[in-house]
């Protein structure tokens, strides 16, 4: 069975996408690349469990019942796409991993190279909301 990951697409009223940068550190997987927020499911939780946990931990956020999107099975892992609309003040958001975050509109999330295939991800996303 492939491990599980969960992620959380926030969306803005000016249709855009919450991205952040990974730190850049030797040995981290995809470091210093765009990436979705979210983490990797613990043995003892669902991944909605866990992406209130990971936005908890990593950004200070207290999710309510976010909304899944879709599960993505890639190669490496199952993952659990969850996403909400919200017009977070990223300037107010202490990042605990990562480097900043920035909003992205679909032309420019297709431009950038997202971290763990979150390409297929977002542009799935995108065209579900169109």
């Amino acid at each position: 069975m492939n491990p599980r990951g969960c992620s959380i697409i926030f969306l803005n009223c000016r249709n855009q996408v919450l991205l952040f940068l990974r730190d850049e550190k030797p040995g981290l997987p995809c470091s210093g690349m765009w990436d979705l927020p979210g983490g990797h499911v613990e043995a003892h939780e669902t991944p909605e469990q866990c992406i209130v946990r990971e936005m908890d931990e990593e950004m200070g956020l207290k999710l309510c019942k976010p909304a899944l999107f879709r599960v993505f099975g890639f190669d490496d892992r199952t993952e659990s796409v969850f996403w909400q609309a919200s017009d977070l003040d990223i300037d107010a958001i202490r990042l605990t991993e990562g480097q900043c975050l920035k909003w992205f509109d679909r032309d420019e999330a297709r431009g950038t190279a997202l971290a763990f295939g979150f390409n297929r991800v977002v542009e799935a996303f995108f065209a579900a909301m169109a």
